[in-house]
């Protein structure tokens, strides 16, 4: 459920769109600031996309379940991310 909130994010806004080759590395490195769990690190990442405060919001809100998961949800997730084709 929250890596479908996480991809859900990432479609509004517009990152991932009809050009999924250019978004693979967009996507990695929110997914990767999002389950790190560091507010800074998120903020950085989401800078560089020029992300609005409902945006940011948004995601800080998934990072929040990530934190409040722990590191197994943290690692499962990460581990079906990574084994997708």
């Amino acid at each position: 459920m929250k890596g479908t909130l996480l991809l859900l994010a990432l479609l509004v806004t517009g990152e991932l769109g009809f050009q999924t080759t250019e978004a693979c590395i967009p996507f990695y490195e929110a997914f990767g600031a999002v389950v790190l769990g560091n507010k800074q690190v998120l903020d950085v990442v989401l800078s560089k996309f020029n992300a609005t405060d409902k945006e940011r919001e948004a995601f800080e809100k998934i990072q929040e379940c990530y934190n409040d998961g722990g590191l197994k949800s943290k690692l499962l997730d990460t581990r079906v991310v990574v084994t997708s084709p």
